[in-house]
């Protein structure tokens, strides 16, 4: 099979078709027709063997996962997904893998509505990187840099489960189990926060995707804030099977520094949060407040009783400091 071969059967035709997409896959480049009154967000995302997946995860996984950690970051930008664009190295052109990974990136696509209009491929080691594209009405997209003294901080749905996902994967725990496979599905196809971050839009002061742990993205508003903020552990929303599996202070550790739980974390002036469960009904996702922004700099982690917690990694990083 030839790249061409392999590009015209596993991509040739992936994804929603939109009208919006006047040349797609095939060609040098892709043509697309941004609708009039919006302004384009993009993002990039490199998924590595073993280092952004384990060597033995389900195959069409890693193509969910390629597209859908692109889309938190969409969702964090408050944009509506339109194109991508995949650049994938092989180490061989295995058919049935390429069937199975074209089967989960399309899944992902169609929901969301999203075309492949390019990219390319070529052998070497596994590497998956997608380029994706979203819309969002000019001045609307949402940034880190908003944040506001006296704003609440709040995340949506559960974390740490992706972390004790992965130590279960890896123990090969008992994917039978109910709560084993709701944390594996945490781990292996996260659901990024789309329309969450759309709703977003003109209520929340700053956002981010909670891709490296909380501790380390919530400092990433603070750094581009200019501020500092204080966080109640004993809040951090934590899932029952997290629960069960993790115990309470090791899910702290997870939601804090674990990582991959692609969530939203944004914070909201006190004015508006009588709106946030009307968005959590009509989005079905829970979004639970946490603490709060202050304007003296640096991350203050407390118990509800206001007993400091110490933390002893922020976060993940491809390039740590050695000291």
């Amino acid at each position: 099979m030839t790249e061409f071969d392999l590009i015209r059967t596993y991509f040739g035709d992936l994804g929603s078709r939109r009208t919006d997409v006047l040349l797609g896959v095939g060609d040098d480049g892709a043509v697309v027709q941004p609708p009039a009154g919006q302004t384009l967000v993009l993002a990039t995302d490199c998924l590595v063997d073993a280092v952004h997946f384990p060597k033995d995860a389900p195959v069409d996984a890693i193509g969910e996962k390629a597209l859908a950690v692109n889309l938190s970051d969409l969702a964090a930008m408050g944009a509506q997904p339109a194109w991508f664009q995949l650049v994938l190295t092989l180490p061989k052109a295995d058919q049935q893998w390429l069937r199975q990974f074209a089967t989960g990136l399309g899944r992902v696509a169609r929901y969301h509505q999203m075309r492949l209009v390019g990219g390319d491929t070529a052998r070497g080691p596994l590497n998956v990187t997608v380029q994706v594209a979203g819309l969002a009405p000019p001045g609307a997209a949402l940034r880190r840099c908003g944040a506001r003294p006296g704003d609440a901080i709040v995340v949506s749905g559960t974390l740490g489960d992706a972390a004790l996902g992965l130590d279960l994967w890896r123990g090969r725990a008992d994917r039978d189990d109910p709560d084993v496979a709701f944390l594996l599905n945490r781990l292996h196809r996260p659901t990024p926060r789309v329309s969450l971050g759309q709703a977003l839009r003109g209520r929340a002061t700053a956002a981010v995707d909670i891709s490296d742990g909380l501790a380390a993205d919530l400092g990433h508003i603070l750094s581009a804030s200019g501020l500092g903020a204080t966080v109640d552990v004993d809040r951090l929303p934590l899932s029952e099977p997290g629960l069960r599996f993790g115990g309470r202070e090791r899910q702290w550790g997870g939601a804090l520094a674990g990582g991959d739980d692609y969530e939203l974390c944004f914070t909201m002036p006190p004015s508006r949060l009588h709106e946030l469960d009307a968005i959590a009904s009509r989005l079905g996702v829970s979004l639970t407040r946490i603490g709060y922004i202050q304007p003296q700099p640096g991350l203050r982690l407390v118990r509800g009783d206001r007993t400091p917690v110490t933390l002893a990694a922020c976060g993940y990083s491809h390039f740590p400091e050695h000291r």
